[in-house]
């Protein structure tokens, strides 16, 4: 009888705890469709801003500001494939698209793309950043999305690196101390080479994969 009862009560529980785990997953999923539309649609709007940003000029008075209305369009998932290919080939895993969009105006016609590089060249880890480039392969500008470089020094990047890309139209950049003399050279940061030359490398690889991607006059 005690027997009995043992699994008389066994079966009890298990039946609740299952009964239990069937609700808690129920409303899991109820809560995930719920909130699964505003998050993906402020997931693109954070992606928008974020490419938008890599396109704005320069003002006079050293402000930046939207020019050229734009949206973006994800490359389709073959000419990224084969664009992560090309970088896997250049640079192993050391530097590696993550993603490419084309940005298109209002009329619908291209007017350049966004490509996002990560490099794990850092001081402090990897850099991940989003650089715009025009159909010309005029490099707009970056936008840094991810650094944990030193305090006080490689953490200037986003100050005293990302103005010096902006609106430069060149094949790649150098690194150099005391002062660029062209725009295709970078001012290292003061004590900060490593992160100096990983951002660099990473804007250099950019352009490099903008070239593959337009080779040949194709867009």
């Amino acid at each position: 009888m005690k027997e009995k009862g043992w699994i008389k009560g066994l079966v009890k529980d298990t039946l609740i705890i299952f009964i239990i785990t069937l609700i808690a997953g129920g409303l899991l999923g109820f809560v995930n469709e719920l909130t699964k539309e505003p998050i993906a649609l402020q997931e693109a709007n954070a992606k928008a801003a974020a490419c938008n940003e890599v396109f704005l000029e320069e003002g006079a008075d050293g402000s930046l500001t939207q020019v050229v209305s734009l949206t973006f369009q994800e490359l389709d998932e073959s000419r990224i494939s084969a664009l992560k290919g090309f970088m896997e080939n250049q640079y192993g895993s050391s530097i590696y698209l993550t993603e490419a969009y084309e940005a298109l105006k209002e009329d619908g016609s291209l007017y350049g793309y966004v490509l996002g590089i990560t490099t794990k060249e850092g001081y402090g880890g990897e850099i991940g950043l989003y650089m715009g480039v025009t159909t010309e392969g005029t490099l707009k500008g970056v936008s840094l999305l991810s650094i944990a470089e030193t305090p006080g020094l490689g953490m200037n990047a986003e100050a005293v690196l990302i103005p010096q890309y902006r609106n430069v139209t060149t094949d790649a950049f150098t690194v150099v101390k005391g002062g660029a003399m062209s725009d295709s050279e970078i001012d290292a940061i003061t004590s900060a080479t490593i992160t100096s030359d990983a951002v660099t490398g990473a804007v250099n690889a950019g352009l490099e994969v903008f070239r593959e991607l337009t080779k040949g006059g194709e867009s």
